[in-house]
């Protein structure tokens, strides 16, 4: 059965060639980009509707919350795909470290404030996250800011992190309610997704060309976002659940496993966007 799918950072990379996958398969795909003129041909190639907004400015967020809850009565997939990794250190005009708010806060509150069309719909929630989660994170929920000994590798992982334990945890308290969570890693691919970062490492991998050559292209770093699209919760995959090539991941960071901290950071990620109150359990 066609699904509306909306795909966070669909202007390039993954994202825009997964919706050029789940097109093909028949399903209605709505782009989200950051730059007009890349998110209209994307859109334009597609016949799809699209709309724009900078995840480094909560307030694009909640426009983009509304304006999709308005046009879309049902959300079958919410695909947050949308990341960055970012050399600046200088905080988001919302006060926060961009990595952590672009990567995490952003698709955090667009989630949250989607979640009567996600449950209403019995939605797939899908967040794009990295093994930079296990190799680089580790989360101090009094310093979710990265302010001591920030460098760009850290702030990723962190948000990376940030990423998996959202997951967990809007699966525990959603599940219930028809509402299915899934991460994924998509391994290391060819895009431009590194390029404002000061990471002389992160730069040499994702630009030199004879490394491009040998990891992931865009297509294939897609795939399991559209299998987890595609498919059926609990039927095809568990949801909940922290993927790598396509089954769950068997290496994770250990931070990944305490329920306590998913909670404790659904409640803090809560605060920092100005959520009233964060969503019931």
């Amino acid at each position: 059965m066609p699904k509306t799918i909306v795909i966070t950072g669909a202007s390039d990379g993954i994202g825009a060639a997964a919706a050029r996958q789940l097109t093909q398969k028949g399903h209605t795909v709505v782009i989200v980009g950051r730059t007009l003129a890349k998110t209209q041909t994307i859109a334009a190639e597609l016949g799809a509707d699209y709309f724009i907004a900078d995840f480094a400015r909560l307030d694009d967020v909640r426009r983009l919350a509304t304006d999709l809850a308005e046009r879309y009565p049902t959300i079958d997939v919410l695909a947050n795909n949308a990341g960055g990794v970012f050399g600046d250190p200088a905080p988001t005009v919302d006060g926060f470290e961009k990595t952590f708010q672009v990567n995490h806060l952003a698709p955090f509150l667009l989630t949250t404030l989607l979640m009567p069309t996600l449950e209403h719909s019995h939605a797939t929630v899908i967040q794009t996250a990295s093994d930079a989660a296990r190799i680089s994170g580790k989360l101090v929920m009094g310093d979710l800011n990265n302010t001591a000994g920030r460098s760009p590798t850290r702030a990723y992982g962190d948000a990376k992190l940030a990423n998996i334990l959202f997951t967990s945890e809007l699966q525990r308290r959603y599940g219930r309610r028809g509402v299915a969570a899934a991460a994924f890693h998509p391994g290391t691919v060819a895009t431009n997704f590194a390029s404002d970062t000061s990471s002389r490492a992160m730069r040499f991998v994702y630009s030199n060309p004879l490394i491009r050559r040998l990891i992931t292209t865009a297509d294939g770093g897609a795939a399991q976002l559209v299998w987890l699209a595609s498919t059926t919760p609990i039927l095809d995959w568990n949801p909940g659940t922290y993927y790598e090539k396509g089954r769950t991941a068997q290496k994770v960071n250990p931070q990944v496993t305490s329920l306590a901290l998913a909670a404790e950071l659904w409640e803090a990620s809560a605060r920092m966007v100005s959520l009233d109150t964060a969503p019931e359990r």
